[in-house]
This record gives C-alpha cells, sequence and structure tokens, in this order.
C-alpha cells in the first residue's frame, strides 16, 4: 500500500529529474508564461503530486532558481573567488558568459536575467532582484578589495563598474534568448571587455 508521502506519484518518478524539469521550463518561458498545467506535462506528474512534491508554483520557481544558480549559473562567483583581481575575474567573467549562454541542449540565455520578466509576482520580482544584486555586490567587492590593496585606483568607480558588467551579461542573455549565436555573443563580451578595461 502507498504511504502518504508517495501516494499518487509514479514508481519511477524522480524528484531531483522532475526539478532540472522546471528549471528548464521556467529557463525557456520565464515564471510568469509557466503554467502549473505546463509544468505538470513536462514532469510527468499529476497536479496533486506536483503540489505535494514541491509546493505550489511559487515555491517550485524559487527551489528551481536556488538549484539553477548553483548547478548552471555560478560561473560569476567561480571566477570571483579565483581570480587574483576584480580585472582578472571581470575579463574571465566576460569572456565565459557567450558559452554559458548558448550551451547545446539548455535553454539560452539566463533563469536569473529573464525569468520575472513580465511577472506580476512581486515576491518572485523581489527574490531575482535581490539575486541579481548579490552578484553586483560580490562584484563590487572585489573591486573594492583591489582600490584598498592599491592594485586599483582610489577613484575607481567600483558600482559603476560593477553595474556595467551587470548590464553586458544581461544583454548578452536577452541577445541569445533572441537566438544570438555563441559566435555573435563572443563579439560583442571582446567589444566590452577591449573598451571597459580595468587597471
Amino acid at each position: 500500500m502507498a504511504t502518504s508521502s508517495t501516494r499518487g506519484r509514479p514508481r519511477s518518478f524522480d524528484r531531483d529529474v522532475a526539478l532540472d524539469q522546471a528549471i528548464r521550463l521556467f529557463w525557456r518561458n520565464g515564471y510568469e508564461a509557466t503554467s502549473i498545467r505546463d509544468l505538470s506535462e513536462a514532469l510527468g506528474i499529476g497536479t496533486p503530486s506536483l503540489y505535494n512534491a514541491f509546493g505550489d508554483k511559487q515555491a517550485l520557481f524559487t527551489e528551481a532558481v536556488g538549484v539553477y544558480d548553483r548547478e548552471y549559473g555560478e560561473f560569476i562567483e567561480a571566477a570571483l573567488a579565483e581570480e587574483p583581481t576584480a580585472a582578472a575575474a571581470i575579463a574571465r567573467i566576460l569572456s565565459e558568459a557567450p558559452a554559458r549562454y548558448t550551451r547545446r541542449g539548455l535553454p539560452a540565455g539566463c533563469l536569473v536575467v529573464s525569468g520575472d520578466a513580465g511577472c506580476t509576482d512581486a515576491t518572485i520580482r523581489r527574490s531575482l532582484q535581490r539575486l541579481r544584486s548579490h552578484k553586483t555586490r560580490l562584484l563590487t567587492d572585489k573591486i573594492n578589495a583591489d582600490i584598498a590593496t592599491g592594485q586599483l585606483p582610489e577613484d575607481t568607480d567600483a558600482a559603476g563598474w560593477a553595474g556595467y558588467v551587470m548590464v553586458v551579461l544581461s544583454g548578452m542573455a536577452q541577445r541569445a534568448q533572441d537566438g544570438a549565436t555563441r559566435s555573435e555573443l563572443t563579439k560583442i563580451a571582446q567589444i566590452a571587455s577591449d573598451t571597459g578595461r580595468m587597471g
């Protein structure tokens, strides 16, 4: 007899696989344009089982974004942690972004950038705004650290530089969603890197 935690689910239900399907659906369509019916069909489970496994649509999206950021979108954090200077981190971020936004077999663009496009849910908008702001702050902190150690001039506008990089990344992600190729994005990244070189 099925237990209360599995009643209504297919025997082959794999929560991690189902969550990854939800990530890709939200990634492709955004929160607002993705319905519970879309999710149920993509995950291959009935609506009651979906709610039982993940909660409501808002809860599922929040979990999906968290996993997406760890599994698919952490290249910004990796560059900031691994590169010795802000300039090197920015160069790496810009050079890696075109491949990140055009990966074979995955939706184009970035869920964190476009997941709340056209969204009327204030909670969802705030959660993604906080995540984007967090990444901007991390970059700002990296630049400020180089200013403090004399690797960058004292009058370097850390917040302005961080904002510039994030705007370029957002634009590239949107261009990828609009069908831009990796080669096109690489040219954009190179222009941004050349015209905005630090140090």
